[in-house]
């Protein structure tokens, strides 16, 4: 009499394939060891970038400290397995952590001249009077002389907000600014830029490891804008945008508001959560656009293309046109030094229509 052993027994609902190999479960378990090893090359290389790029001193000891950092890495999670090493390896990412958690922005650095004064904005009803508004004598890219000035405008002659993009090259990288149009005094011009010191230059990756702070950059356009179409030869695009009366209020106070924490508490400029671009969207939000997080946020090469979309811009026309209009080195360039800068560099810019 034939006996059936339990192990032999399949469920013929499945495919033959699966009833005969379990493809799955191994596929389960490779994403495992795969996410598993991820986390293992992240946590280890947060580590040494964040020990390399600490607050301590000496360049050659935050090397060699990093080199032990990856030691311990190692022997924790790649060699044969001892829960010694790995009590270790915990306790080193322990001690990095509560080592960055101390590491505090400052107002007191040796900074470099073009970001060396922390603007401030008082409001007394209808006038908002700005202190340390930028209004550099430009030479050269790195020859000026610097000159801060105090600007008084009034919020019931704020009529509109321009969206500024400039390339340094094509691709998907750019720098955003506002100007704040008002029709009875020149624009005022706010830039989100990483605060360096006299020794530093930019860099991408460092900003996201404490390195620099950020700065809200008050000043004319004559400043501004000029410096990056005149001297760093940057392709600059100037958009009128659909705000509401509303809220080009709403984003002009809140720029107000942040002006004024980050004067009395600074902050770290970070590539991915603190920049140009995320901070604008940010003040943006206010005026009732919160959408979910788009990619062109930070590849903000084609922020242009994201505020098209989002039907910021003029959609009159196809985007290439309007990107083409909206150049203004040209006209940048011919006005210059010209009072009237601001108003040269969009007479020839397409209109919102009505």
């Amino acid at each position: 009499m034939p006996t059936h052993s339990p192990t032999a027994e399949v469920d013929s609902s499945l495919p033959p394939g699966w009833q005969r190999t379990g493809w799955w479960r191994r596929l389960g378990r490779w994403i495992l060891k795969a996410l598993g090893l991820l986390c293992r090359v992240l946590i280890t290389a947060w580590g040494v970038l964040a020990i390399y790029y600490s607050n301590f001193p000496w360049a050659p000891i935050r090397l060699l400290l990093a080199f032990v950092f990856v030691g311990a890495g190692v022997a924790a999670f790649w060699l044969p397995q001892s829960r010694r090493a790995f009590v270790v390896f915990a306790g080193l990412v322990f001690a990095v952590l509560s080592w960055w958690v101390t590491i505090r922005p400052s107002q007191s650095r040796d900074w470099k001249p073009d970001v060396s004064v922390v603007p401030r904005a008082q409001v007394d009803g209808d006038k908002v009077t700005f202190t340390g508004v930028r209004h550099f004598d430009y030479r050269s890219r790195t020859d000026f002389t610097p000159h801060y000035e105090t600007r008084e405008v009034q919020l019931s002659h704020l009529t509109g907000v321009d969206f500024f993009v400039s390339r340094w090259s094509d691709g998907p990288v750019a720098h955003t600014f506002l100007s704040f149009v008002f029709d009875n005094a020149p624009p005022v011009c706010v830039s989100i830029e990483a605060r360096l010191e006299k020794h530093e230059t930019y860099a991408a990756l460092p900003s996201c490891f404490k390195q620099f702070e950020l700065i809200y950059i008050v000043g004319d356009e004559r400043d501004i804008v000029r410096v990056r179409t005149q001297y760093r030869k940057e392709k600059v695009l100037l958009f009128h945008t659909r705000a509401t009366p509303e809220g080009v209020r709403r984003i002009f106070m809140s720029y107000i508001d942040r002006i004024n924490a980050l004067a009395d508490q600074p902050e770290f400029y970070h590539l991915l959560s603190n920049n140009c671009t995320v901070n604008i969207d940010r003040h943006v939000n206010l005026d009732g656009r919160d959408s979910p997080f788009d990619l062109r946020l930070l590849l903000n090469g084609y922020i242009d293309a994201y505020a098209y979309v989002k039907d910021i811009l003029d959609t009159s026309m196809p985007l290439e046109e309007l990107r083409e209009r909206s150049l203004i080195n040209a006209d940048a360039q011919a006005a210059d030094l010209d009072p009237d800068f601001s108003k040269r560099i969009r007479e020839s810019r397409p209109k919102l229509p009505k």
